[in-house]
């Protein structure tokens, strides 16, 4: 069943984060209008940490600052930019990885759909979420529609795991 749920043990990825591109991983950050603090590097929070600390941070309220809103057919929408969900994990989870696992176009041509993967490495265990983002092959707004619908796969994919989650059932509480 874990495996089902994309957790492995982390004696199965040792060889991963041992190998050369564990050497690739950004070793500080910058926070770049996330938050109050001088734009000088510190180390992250992130590195070194079990996978449970990672998912805390990560399921944390999203400032109102980093919220946009977008009208799609008469209805209004928060969201975050793909940009900053991904400085906010290179933040929380700086040996987070990500994927497009596939493009798909619909039959008639008209929709694409990517399917996009998420991984957080913790010290104990790696975890991964998948999500689809579709839109269609006409909109004119900025971007290709490929782009546009890997964007969106990538942010559902980070809310699965915890991050701008609250946007999603705001409402209710």
């Amino acid at each position: 069943m874990a495996a089902s749920l994309g957790l492995r043990l982390k004696a199965a990825t040792s060889t991963l984060r041992s190998g050369a591109a564990a050497t690739l991983l950004p070793r500080t950050w910058s926070c770049r209008g996330l938050c109050s603090e001088p734009e000088n590097d510190v180390p992250t929070s992130g590195i070194g940490r079990p996978l449970a600390k990672i998912l805390k941070e990560l399921n944390k309220k999203v400032p109102d600052s980093a919220i946009k809103t977008r009208v799609e057919d008469g209805f209004s929408m928060k969201y975050i930019p793909w940009h900053t969900v991904n400085r906010i994990m290179n933040l929380h989870a700086p040996e987070w990885s990500g994927e497009v696992r596939s493009v798909t176009y619909s039959p008639d041509g008209n929709t694409v759909t990517v399917a996009y993967r998420v991984t957080l490495y913790g010290t104990d265990a790696e975890i991964y979420r998948e999500s689809t983002g579709t839109t269609s092959v006409n909109d004119k707004g900025y971007g290709d529609p490929v782009q546009k619908a890997e964007a969106m796969a990538f942010r559902r994919a980070c809310a699965r795991l915890g991050l701008g989650l609250h946007l999603y059932h705001e409402d209710a509480l």
